[in-house]
């Protein structure tokens, strides 16, 4: 197989580093939109991993009414029932960047929602879960991620799993974990996107940039909800960026490295691998960040 050079960003974070007259307009709003009934958990693991990671703002459009409430144990979240009027809703809140899919489900009004992000312009965006299954489902959809990709380029970025790479591009999840680099590549060509595509050894690239894979990373990262840990990581360190000099790609590289190395730094503390939750992850990689910078 061939060799691919390894991610290496995290020498970048040192940019994240604040002034003293700083305040939360210079970290970024992040909206985080998802929270299906019955997957309330996947936006609110990915809205701790943005709140804990330094966004000014992490809002949520929570989807499932009866989870669409103060949380007395993360206060700092902003969390709203999501409105029928996706668009007027995204226009009115204005955020600096917004994430898509932990437990969006797959409702007309998911949909909806998906539909509204992939029109919002310029600003990152961050497609995950859910969001690349519709993606995978609908052509309409899939057309308007391209043509936001050529208009405002290199401003999303998908994290497909192997299962959901194999769903975009229509092959079995054999043939992406069979010929890796061959799929990140195709999904990069058939989406235009910044392509994070996790597994054992996560690879990133784009169609500026050559895959690259993340050396770090260990078994313990196999279970529900890490994804959506790092889709709210790659959300806080790409919203901070806007103001500190850190584009899409390089808070994607960030995310990706910072999420497997606090995984391994717990690990090697005898912190899992079996038994490592999400949730540790996410203060492990807190205590990172800020030894970084």
């Amino acid at each position: 197989m061939i060799q691919l050079p390894p991610l290496n960003t995290l020498e970048l974070v040192s940019r994240l580093r604040r002034q003293a007259t700083e305040h939360k307009g210079n970290a970024g709003k992040a909206l985080l939109i998802g929270g299906a009934p019955g997957m309330a958990g996947a936006l609110l693991l990915a809205a701790n991993a943005c709140l804990h990671l330094g966004a000014g703002w992490t809002i949520l459009e929570m989807l499932d009414p009866a989870s669409a409430h103060a949380n007395a144990e993360q206060a700092e979240l902003m969390i709203h029932l999501a409105s029928k009027d996706a668009g007027q809703l995204i226009a009115n809140t204005q955020p600096d960047l917004i994430a898509i899919g932990p437990g969006l489900g797959s409702s007309e009004l998911a949909k909806d929602y998906l539909r509204a992000c992939l029109l919002y312009p310029r600003i990152p965006l961050v497609i995950d879960a859910d969001a690349l299954n519709l993606i995978a489902q609908d052509k309409n959809l899939l057309e308007l991620l391209q043509a936001r990709n050529r208009t405002f380029h290199n401003s999303s970025v998908i994290t497909p799993h192997p299962g959901e790479a194999a769903r975009i591009l229509q092959l079995s999840t054999q043939a992406i974990q069979a010929d890796r680099i061959h799929a990140i590549n195709e999904l990069i060509k058939l989406t235009n996107s910044i392509v994070v595509l996790k597994s054992h050894h996560t690879l990133v690239g784009s169609s500026n940039h050559p895959p690259l894979v993340c050396q770090q990373g260990n078994p313990g990262m196999g279970t529900g909800g890490m994804g959506d840990v790092l889709t709210g990581a790659i959300a806080a360190i790409a919203a901070q960026g806007i103001e500190h000099h850190l584009d899409l790609w390089e808070a994607t590289g960030i995310a990706v490295q910072l999420h497997a190395s606090a995984a391994d730094s717990l690990v090697a503390r005898h912190i899992g691998p079996i038994g490592l939750t999400p949730t540790e992850v996410i203060l492990e990689m807190r205590n990172l960040l800020n030894r970084l910078i």
